[in-house]
C-alpha cells in the first residue's frame, strides 16, 4: 500500500514539475506601476523585451499609473499567483505604505519580489531660466525666495519626491511640491516651465539635459556617475546627503516557489546580457540583480528607512 501513497504525492507534484518545465506556455503580462515615460516604465520595457527574446515567449507591458503606484499594487495584489501577472514597481512601493493611512494591500505581505532590476540615481536639474549654475546657488536663490520655486515629481510618495523633501530638510530650504502622474509628466512640466526643479531619475532625463532642455546642477549618488562626470554630486555641497533606489519585479504571495525561481533565473540571465546591460547603464541605470532572498531583507530594511525618512522630512499625501 505504501507505493500508492507514494504514487499520490507523486501526482500531487506533478503539475508544479510539469509547471517549471514549461512556464511560461503562454503570454505574460507586465503590470508597470507608472506612466509611460519614466524610468521605471523605460527599464521594464528594456528588461522584458529580453525576456521576449530569450524566452521566445511575449511580456506584455501594462502601465497602470497613479496614486505613486499604489493603484497598480491594489489591482495586482488580486490576481492570480500564476507568474502570468508580474509587477514592475520601485521603491516607492514601500514608502507607499507610510504615506497612505490606508492601502488595500498588505505592502511587506501580499507579494513576492523576485528580484531587482536596476538601481535608480537622481538628478536635480532646473529650468534654463533659472538663474542658477550649481547646488550651492541653487540653495541660496531658495533661500532668498522661500515658497516661491515649484518642484515636480512623479507623485505623492515618489522616490522624487521624497528625494527632494529630503534635499529640503538638509539644506533648510521651503519650496512647493507639485506631484504629477508619473516622472514624464514631471519632466515635461519642468521643460515647459510650470515647474522650476526636481530630483528627476537621471535615466529619463538624460536626453533633456543633453538637449539643454533642462540643466543638471547635482547628483543624489555618493559619488558622481561615470556617464556624467561634470556633474557634481550633491554631497560634495551638502555633506551627507546620498539617496538612490531601485527598480524590482514582484509577483502575488502564493506564487509557487518553482515559478518564481524560474522567474528569477530567467532575469538574472537577462541582466547579464551585455546588450541589456549597455542600454541600461546608456540611461545610467546600474544592472542590480537579487536572490527572492535578498530582495526580501532589502524589502524589510527600506520599509525601515523610508519610514524614518518620511517622518524627518514631513513628506506626505495631502
Amino acid at each position: 500500500m505504501k507505493w500508492l501513497k507514494w504514487c499520490g504525492i507523486a501526482l500531487q507534484l506533478l503539475p508544479m514539475v510539469v509547471s517549471a518545465q514549461v512556464y511560461p506556455d503562454k503570454p505574460v503580462r507586465v503590470v508597470v506601476a507608472f506612466p509611460p515615460g519614466g524610468s521605471i516604465d523605460v527599464t521594464a520595457r528594456i528588461v522584458f523585451d529580453g525576456m521576449t527574446a530569450q524566452l521566445k515567449q511575449e511580456f506584455v507591458l501594462d502601465n497602470r499609473g497613479g496614486a505613486s503606484g499604489s493603484i497598480a499594487a491594489a489591482y495586482f495584489a488580486r490576481t492570480a499567483p500564476d507568474g502570468y501577472t508580474v509587477m514592475t514597481h520601485s521603491a516607492t512601493h514601500i514608502a507607499n505604505a507610510h504615506l497612505y493611512q490606508k492601502l488595500p494591500y498588505d505592502t511587506l505581505n501580499d507579494f513576492i519580489g523576485v528580484t531587482t532590476l536596476a538601481k535608480q540615481v537622481g538628478v536635480l536639474v532646473v529650468h534654463p531660466s533659472l538663474p542658477v549654475m550649481s547646488v550651492k546657488q541653487f540653495i541660496a536663490l531658495a533661500k532668498k525666495r522661500p515658497g516661491a520655486i515649484n518642484y515636480g515629481s512623479g507623485g505623492h510618495g515618489s522616490y522624487l519626491q521624497i528625494a527632494m523633501a529630503l534635499f529640503a530638510h538638509m539644506t533648510g530650504t521651503n519650496m512647493v511640491h507639485v506631484p504629477y502622474r508619473g516622472g514624464g509628466a514631471a519632466a515635461i512640466a519642468l521643460i515647459s516651465g510650470e515647474t522650476q526643479a526636481e530630483i528627476a531619475t537621471l535615466g529619463s532625463v538624460v536626453s533633456f539635459i543633453k538637449a539643454k532642455q533642462i540643466r543638471a546642477i547635482g547628483v543624489t549618488s555618493e559619488q558622481r556617475v561615470e556617464q556624467f562626470p561634470d556633474i557634481p554630486a550633491i554631497g560634495e555641497t551638502v555633506p551627507g546627503f546620498e539617496f538612490t533606489a531601485w527598480v524590482g519585479v514582484f509577483v502575488p504571495a502564493r506564487t509557487p516557489r518553482n515559478i518564481v525561481d524560474k522567474l528569477n533565473s530567467e532575469l538574472r540571465k537577462v541582466l547579464a546580457d551585455p546588450g541589456v546591460a549597455a542600454k541600461l547603464n546608456g540611461l545610467t541605470l546600474e544592472p542590480m540583480y537579487t536572490t527572492p532572498e535578498q530582495f526580501a531583507r532589502r524589502l524589510k530594511s527600506d520599509y525601515e528607512k523610508y519610514g524614518k525618512l518620511i517622518k524627518q522630512t514631513a513628506a506626505k499625501v495631502n
